[in-house]
């Protein structure tokens, strides 16, 4: 390229004489601009072109570093929980006892007390979240509106230990003086109300775990309700429909994965809850039909017990249940993603 074509180009790149760089002020289209010029101009170029490049590749490096954290965590878990892998195999997750003294191990009553806890969890957290996602989107007056969704969300930034505190001060006396002699009395024919009352039980693990999930699954099921056309609504109300038989009919079966899919989040958070959890359910090893009676869960023998593993086989037993917890956690986690995102990807876009 010579000097002339090079002028004419640098030309072209700036939109009145003198703005670009390496071009002065006053200098014409034609062969005005100094070889010297010419070269900075294209210096500048070449760097910028490398800059670019340059930015690309760091973004894409920080891209894939999250990909290589997680196949870090997951090979360093396997790796440390190999001896119990090959000592018990899966019969690990089948085995109710926990021995340390004797070196006998098994996870099934962990395994147990995180799934009981988590649906009871979901099983108060779910129609409250849901009633009042509806609610806010639905049918709150515009002032109120901004507050409650504030409120709502709020509690999701409440330190898990926080609730711990809460419902050892306040929530398990309450349970231990009138919620459970009530439940004892007049459903203890169940099965699932029998037993001493401590108070700390995995009742109280599931109250405490349904209100710290409660505000993701409401927030979620409100993003949701949000993205089903305006359309629906006035279709429905144009046949005639009540306000209840609107929401009932044209909203909430066209938000029907979006809100599984928040619920499933939900019970991706409940699943791996940690301090809350360790505070109120007793962390007791075993099977029991009550739901009053004491439990543990796999977050919190961990978090009770990693730091008295005196033995390798000890130490790589609890390293096995935070690998099954890992993948569980991502699985679930997944799937909740995958619901959400089947919903919102056809939603139009809002007009802010």
């Amino acid at each position: 390229m010579d000097s002339k074509t090079a002028a004419n180009d640098l030309w072209q790149d700036n939109e009145s004489p003198g703005a670009g760089p390496g071009l002065p002020s006053g200098a014409q289209p034609h062969g005005d601009a100094a070889p010297s010029q010419v070269r900075g101009y294209l210096r500048a170029k070449s760097g910028s072109v490398f800059a670019d490049r340059l930015f690309h590749w760091l973004m894409l490096a920080c891209a894939l570093s999250v990909f290589l954290i997680v196949l870090f965590v997951f090979g360093e878990l396997a790796w440390q929980s190999r001896a119990t892998i090959a000592r018990f195999g899966m019969t690990f997750f089948y085995r109710s006892v926990w021995d340390p003294v004797n070196e006998n191990f098994g996870a099934r009553s962990f395994i147990y007390g995180t799934l009981i806890s988590s649906l009871l969890a979901l099983l108060l957290a779910v129609p409250l979240s849901i009633s009042t996602a509806v609610f806010i989107t639905e049918m709150c007056p515009e002032p109120l509106r901004k507050p409650l969704s504030f409120l709502t969300e709020l509690l999701a930034a409440i330190p898990s230990v926080v609730y711990g505190l809460w419902a050892l001060v306040v929530l398990v006396p309450i349970l231990r003086t009138i919620v459970d002699p009530f439940l004892m009395h007049a459903l203890g024919w169940t099965g699932f109300f029998e037993g001493p009352d401590y108070g700390v039980s995995m009742l109280a693990a599931g109250i405490i775990l349904a209100i710290m999930i409660l505000p993701i699954i409401s927030s979620i099921t409100r993003e949701v309700l949000s993205t089903v056309p305006q359309s629906q609504r006035e279709a429905a109300l144009a046949l005639g429909a009540t306000r209840w038989e609107m929401i009932r009919m044209g909203v909430l079966p066209n938000a029907r994965l979006g809100i599984a899919g928040g619920i499933i989040l939900g019970l991706g958070r409940a699943l791996g809850e940690t301090m809350a959890v360790t505070m109120v359910i007793g962390n007791r090893p075993e099977i029991a039909r009550s739901l009053l009676a004491p439990g543990y869960t796999m977050a919190s023998v961990l978090a009770n017990e990693f730091t008295e593993a005196t033995t390798s086989l000890y130490l790589s037993a609890l390293i096995e249940i935070g690998l099954a917890l890992f993948l569980v956690t991502i699985v679930v986690n997944a799937l909740a993603r995958l619901l959400i995102w089947s919903v919102t990807r056809s939603a139009p876009a809002r007009i802010a």
